[in-house]
């Protein structure tokens, strides 16, 4: 077993989907400039555009956090969306 050097290990959770790849990607810039790392990742399993196709998708774009920044992250999104 590996000594533990004081660090936590987070899991990435899925906090929103969005039909396109540009929504997603403007909320994952929305999360970032407030200090809360996300990423996006299409769920289409093959795609007829390529890598990088920002356009919609048939099963969305899900944006995810880091497990500590959930609530922040979720709280960020929903007042930007009201």
């Amino acid at each position: 077993m590996p000594p533990h050097d004081g660090m936590t290990t987070h899991h990435w959770v899925p906090i929103a989907n969005y039909g396109a790849g540009f929504e997603a990607d403007l909320a994952v810039a929305r999360l970032e400039s407030a200090g809360i790392l996300a990423v996006s990742r299409g769920n289409d399993i093959v795609g007829l555009f390529g890598p990088g196709f920002g356009g919609v998708t048939a099963r969305g774009v899900a944006v995810l956090v880091p497990s500590d920044a959930v609530d922040a992250a979720r709280e960020l999104l929903a007042a930007d969306a009201g």
